[in-house]
């Protein structure tokens, strides 16, 4: 697949052509500088953007081609983002935050799930506050439980630790990584911390919107 932006003497090549395959159950980090083109491939990965050529399928079902219902359906159903901003809705509390995924797919959340989560992240007695009375990293952590909160076979993370401090950043990747065993997720983490990337069996390299070979 690859990305193209603008035309003509305006376009950027944001991704190379680039063809690689995640196993289920994979756990891949994706280093690179700012503007290497990390996000772009992210974006691509989980159906918020769309190739300018190629495909991306899922178990053999390409997915991007289909109606724009249908591929936000899958999102829903199957992918979770967690983003270095947070993106957590001001006005709503952590619980609120978590719950939305469920609400969008309009189905009963798993409480008993739910709260495994939150006591995993050590945030079960913030969930009635409001963002803006979290810390950053509860509040990064109430992020993840929302990316969790609807059963995804694939978690997405772009640099999941940006924003955080070292400490921080040490257990929210700790967090992660059991999470991902405990759930067998899929998951697929960019960021230009070297450092953070060794923690990862398969490791891919980000230049110029060139897509490298495993770094390990």
């Amino acid at each position: 697949m690859s990305k193209i932006y603008g035309e003509k003497n305006t376009a950027v090549e944001a991704l190379k052509p680039c063809t690689f395959t995640i196993k289920s159950g994979e756990r891949v980090a994706v280093v690179g500088a700012s503007g290497s083109g990390k996000s772009t491939l992210l974006h691509l990965l989980g159906a918020l953007d769309s190739p300018t050529g190629g495909t991306v399928t899922y178990d053999g079902n390409e997915i991007i081609s289909q109606k724009d219902e249908k591929v936000s359906a899958f999102r829903l159903a199957n992918i979770g983002f967690v983003f270095q901003a947070y993106h957590l809705l001001p006005e709503l509390t952590a619980r609120e935050n978590i719950l939305l995924p469920c609400l969008l797919k309009e189905e009963a959340p798993d409480r008993e799930y739910i709260r495994e989560l939150t006591e995993m992240l050590g945030i079960e007695n913030r969930l009635d506050h409001l963002p803006s009375q979290l810390s950053g990293g509860q509040q990064q952590r109430a992020a993840i439980v929302r990316a969790l909160a609807g059963k995804p076979k694939l978690l997405l993370c772009d640099e999941p630790t940006g924003n955080l401090d070292t400490e921080n950043s040490r257990l929210v990747m700790d967090l992660l990584e059991r999470l991902q065993e405990a759930f067998g997720l899929t998951m697929v983490v960019v960021t230009h911390n070297q450092e953070l990337a060794c923690r990862f069996p398969r490791v891919l390299s980000m230049a110029d919107g060139l897509l490298g070979g495993d770094l390990a």
